[in-house]
């Protein structure tokens, strides 16, 4: 079925009237200027409200984490609702520090149940221990042979991670990167950074004696504290990458981390956000989705950043440290249908998946 968006605009400082978007089989067909496209069975008519790219979540414990209070601790799966009300088509699952309860295959089946429900779902091996653990027993094959994997995780500065040394994590970040160049795939290392004392000291030790692509690695989590987004600061002018956390409340919040970041003339483009959300954390608390978006709302409404620039961090960048782009996290002819569609206060009011639509809230007064 094709569905056309009228007077689609992109962000509030969109001053050219806006295009009509025709969307079929889960992409979009055509872009033109309004009226140019005679079409009238299907259309959604978007004057008045802002339309974005569906939001990436590229750290997301869509099984639960294991919890660190024993088995009652365990957190459930997340529940495909909170995840379109966040405004979210797209989710790399991961495991987190219990790598022994919760297993990759049930990630696997998880991200492909996703999948059936009309989003897009990727997966990293691997989780807070070395050597990882894989799905066929090498990093390598699961990055080639298994479609959904387009990284790996693992753990550094943390008490619960396997202390790995720079030889180590050095031989995990080669092998991903093989594996990425073989499949055909981003060849991630998502680097979980916790509030241990080295900080991204041993990140930075080992790219001093490697000649690998700084846009494989992303650490994550940097705005747990101030003493580590300094390090970050340092990272990023060094030409890596980073990932804030969303929703973060011991550390920095994401606006606050952006405006430092944006007043030590960082080049926010290798700047992403995740949610981190449905992970486990002491008392049984857990990470929420909807700090995403909350969080990129806040961070334009605080003027630290416009909303183009805002939203990028959480479509675009992503896609873009992912390769998954432009197929994903951009409004262009031949993208998925990925479509995030907000009144001028950032209510949502649709989300559209593959042009799916997954959530309306029109009618909601």
């Amino acid at each position: 079925m094709l569905t056309l968006l009228k007077n689609v605009k992109q962000s509030p400082c969109d001053r050219d009237g806006g295009r009509d978007v025709l969307i079929g089989g889960g992409k979009i067909c055509k872009i033109m200027p309004p009226g140019e496209m005679d079409y009238t069975d299907n259309i959604i008519d978007c004057e008045g409200l802002n339309v974005y790219p569906g939001l990436i979540d590229q750290h997301l414990h869509i099984l639960g984490g294991g919890g660190e209070e024993g088995f009652s601790s365990r957190l459930e799966e997340i529940a495909i609702d909170r995840i379109v009300s966040a405004g979210v088509t797209t989710v790399v699952g991961i495991l987190g520090a219990d790598g022994c309860t919760r297993g990759l295959e049930s990630l696997y089946a998880k991200a492909k149940a996703l999948e059936d429900l009309g989003l897009t779902a990727y997966l990293y091996s691997g989780s807070y221990l070395i050597p990882a653990v894989t799905l066929t027993g090498s990093i390598e094959r699961d990055l080639v042979f298994i479609d959904k994997v387009i990284g790996v995780k693992t753990a550094i500065a943390d008490h619960r991670s396997s202390q790995p040394d720079i030889r180590q994590l050095l031989n995990l970040a080669s092998r991903t990167h093989l594996g990425g160049l073989l499949g055909g795939k981003a060849g991630v290392l998502h680097i979980h950074v916790g509030d241990g004392k080295d900080g991204l000291r041993l990140l930075g030790d080992m790219l001093e004696c490697s000649d690998l692509p700084l846009e494989m690695f992303v650490p994550t989590h940097v705005n747990r504290c101030k003493a580590l987004l300094e390090q970050a600061v340092k990272y990023c002018i060094r030409g890596g990458y980073i990932d804030l956390t969303a929703g973060e409340k011991a550390g920095l919040p994401v606006w606050e981390a952006l405006d430092i970041l944006k007043r030590e003339n960082i080049d926010l483009s290798r700047v992403t956000v995740s949610s981190d959300a449905n992970g486990s954390a002491p008392g049984g608390k857990a990470g929420e989705i909807e700090a995403l978006y909350r969080d990129i709302v806040e961070t334009i409404n605080r003027s630290v950043l416009d909303a183009r620039e805002a939203f990028r961090l959480v479509t675009e960048n992503v896609a873009k440290v992912l390769k998954l782009f432009p197929q994903k996290g951009a409004i262009a002819e031949g993208a998925d249908a990925d479509i995030l569609i907000a009144d001028k206060n950032f209510k949502i009011i649709k989300l559209l998946s593959k042009g799916k639509l997954m959530l309306d809230n029109s009618a909601a007064k």
